[in-house]
């Protein structure tokens, strides 16, 4: 990793996809990132892939479920007439 993982860095699944997250506390072992319309899920650093530009990169296949299907329900709070 290139970066050291700070609070407020974007949490994505992809490179150049919308983010699913935000980053709220770091732990030796973990952190805690908020997903909208489902709150804090605590991950594993084993499940960092990598960090730059301030964007934490994370494995999907070492996830937890719940954490997946949340990230799954991100927009569902945007109003899509305001949606560009």
């Amino acid at each position: 990793m290139s970066e050291n993982i700070e609070e407020g860095f974007m949490a994505f699944l992809v490179d150049g996809k919308d983010g699913i997250g935000a980053v709220r506390d770091v732990t030796p072992t973990s952190l805690v990132i908020y997903v909208e319309n489902a709150g804090e899920f605590v991950i594993p650093r084993s499940a960092v892939k990598d960090v730059h530009s301030q964007k934490v990169m994370l494995k999907p296949e070492l996830l937890d479920k719940r954490f997946l299907a949340a990230i799954g329900h991100v927009h569902d709070s945007e109003d899509p007439k305001l949606v560009g």
